[in-house]
């Protein structure tokens, strides 16, 4: 009932939320994207996607038809790879900051297995500077970590710039040190926020250390201070508060895939596609 190539053009199209840049993904002509969806469309009898002059939108029924598109295809192509013989099979240690496991990623990671069932994934998370430093020594195959934008060479999956962030009803009162939530040294987010108010004259305390997002993210709940994050991971509940209380700005940010040389270049390549190209939005 609905095709392959159908599938596959929609599904670009939902994930980039642009037909020029699913085109592109693609390797198709936009016109062909633009036909293949009207296509699934009429087989499916919904409309999927809506699109102006500035928007493209999914549809309830575009967002119902882009989880049946992934486990459609997940299962074509394992079909095909398993009677190809073609199966791709190995191992990949994989390390990711831990504040980008609270976007999609796990979701992405999940649909990576599905599609690779053949290759070992192992998973360690951890803070930019530990998984870089394990990387070098041979420990990992490939890390998804957060850079001073242009520090680093590797894969830039998206770029953003960091913020303040606090409650709604967050009070710094004049003249008395910032209240600040951070991880433990060496820590990127840490360096750069302190870095920012010393520059500008501006005192501080350390609140609340912790090693993991949730310890942060809940630290910032109670009240007990402020933290730094790049600014597309800050859940709905909490607020981006940089003018607010004219704190200094604290750079931009790349998250970066950066691979170690030495490992299996068609497994790194296969799991660096799944996680190029798609939307990093926040999950908590």
């Amino acid at each position: 009932m609905f095709e392959p190539a159908q599938l596959r053009s929609f599904l670009a199209v939902a994930e980039t939320l642009s037909f020029t840049k699913a085109a592109e993904r693609l390797g198709l002509a936009q016109p062909t994207v633009s036909q293949h969806v009207r296509k699934l469309e009429a087989a499916a009898k919904r409309v999927l996607i809506t699109r102006d002059t500035r928007d493209v939108r999914l549809t309830d029924n575009g967002d119902a038809m882009a989880g049946f598109a992934r486990t459609i295809l997940s299962a074509h192509d394992a079909a095909s790879r398993y009677f190809s013989g073609s199966a791709m099979r190995g191992r990949l240690r994989f390390g990711t900051a831990d504040d980008l496991a609270i976007t999609g990623l796990p979701r992405i990671l999940r649909e990576f297995r599905q599609i690779y069932p053949q290759i070992n994934l192992e998973l360690t998370v951890g803070q930019s500077d530990q998984l870089y430093k394990r990387l070098n020594a041979g420990q990992l195959d490939l890390v998804f970590v957060k850079w001073v934008a242009g520090a680093k060479d590797g894969t830039v999956v998206q770029h953003d710039s960091f913020s303040w962030v606090g409650l709604e009803q967050t009070s710094l009162e004049p003249g008395n040190p910032v209240p600040l939530i951070a991880y433990p040294s060496p820590s990127l987010s840490r360096k750069l926020a302190i870095d920012a108010l010393e520059s500008h004259g501006r005192t501080w305390r350390i609140t609340c250390t912790t090693r993991q997002i949730s310890g942060v993210l809940a630290a910032v709940r109670a009240g007990i201070g402020v933290a730094v994050m790049p600014s597309s991971l800050v859940p709905e509940d909490l607020k981006i508060i940089t003018r607010r209380f004219d704190l200094p700005p604290v750079g931009d940010v790349d998250f970066t895939l950066i691979r170690n040389p030495l490992a299996n270049a068609e497994v790194i390549d296969a799991l660096t596609q799944a996680i190029v190209g798609r939307t990093l939005k926040k999950s908590a």
